[in-house]
């Protein structure tokens, strides 16, 4: 054991010199970078408020997250900065960050692992794998904390289109037009947070700001890319084109949609059949093991 501290020490030295360079080099790389002037108008300005107001501990994190957010405007590509922005409106525009703060998040999340990794390795005595793991776990947090949230919205959207779609036949078919319906989604909502109604008061302040129903419509199958909106969206569109009456076709998505989602619910539930075949063995094999396992030792005692 003697032998080894030398070794262990030489691997605490060489990472402990290992971050001090990396920090000095993405300090200078910040300093040196370009700066891009961030923009939160619209709905992303909206969420940003909204999260400062309910949410205290975002709201003491965010001047830092804004700050290296400037500081690292210069280090992404426009196609980089596209693809941020891209999953950040997927997950329906979290805490109202832009492409550049998500990165200063990832960076600040990398940081904070890499610190907790640090202790956790010099308490347990482990060395460099807690550092890298804390580096990695820190880093990806951000990510899955969108992601994730960028999933369950999606599958929030295609829950409720259908029952949304009806409504807007049903108020078309009493003689609204098609952005009184839309009205009509956002005013019987009873929750204001649900991601079909922000959709659908986007599509609203789209409309009243002058743009075409098209693009209102083609912006929200893009920041909402399930089968049921895209759907919805190019029914629309070919009634439109085609002078076809939106509600009789507003019914007919309705229905597609309904039919749809229930064939999903039976395919989800075939598949959950065989998935549970897995850990139901695991839990078979574990019974038996704690069944058999005190025989089998007592009959070894006994020879």
């Amino acid at each position: 054991m003697d032998s080894l501290s030398p070794t262990v020490l030489i691997l605490r030295y060489a990472t402990i010199l290992a971050l001090v360079f990396a920090a000095s080099l993405l300090i200078y790389t910040m300093a040196s970078a370009p700066t891009r002037v961030a923009s939160r108008l619209g709905l992303r300005g909206l969420k940003r408020q909204r999260a400062l107001s309910t949410n205290e501990a975002w709201a003491s994190f965010e001047p830092v997250v804004r700050w290296l957010g400037v500081r690292v405007s210069g280090l992404t590509t426009e196609e980089q900065r596209a693809a941020l922005d891209k999953q950040i409106g997927l997950a329906g525009d979290y805490m109202g960050l832009t492409p550049d703060e998500y990165l200063a998040l990832s960076i600040l999340s990398a940081i904070g692992g890499t610190l907790g990794g640090l202790v956790a390795g010099w308490m347990m005595d482990l060395g460099a794998i807690t550092v890298i793991a804390g580096f990695l776990l820190g880093a990806a947090l951000p990510y899955m904390q969108v992601s994730g949230i960028g999933q369950e919205r999606l599958k929030s959207i295609g829950r409720g289109l259908p029952y949304v779609i009806d409504l807007m036949a049903l108020s078309m078919g009493a003689g609204l037009d098609f952005p009184g319906a839309v009205r009509q989604v956002v005013e019987k909502s009873s929750n204001p947070d649900d991601p079909l109604v922000e959709e659908f008061t986007l599509i609203l302040q789209t409309t009243n700001l002058g743009r075409t129903r098209r693009e209102a419509l083609l912006e929200f199958s893009v920041r909402a890319p399930v089968d049921a909106a895209i759907e919805f969206v190019n029914a629309l569109i070919q009634a439109e084109d085609r002078g076809n009456p939106v509600a009789e076709v507003l019914s007919i998505q309705a229905a597609v949609s309904r039919t749809r989602r229930s064939v999903r619910a039976e395919e989800g539930a075939a598949k959950a059949g065989v998935q549970m075949v897995g850990p139901l063995m695991l839990v078979f094999f574990t019974i038996m093991g704690m069944l058999l396992g005190p025989a089998m030792l007592n009959m070894q005692s006994g020879l």
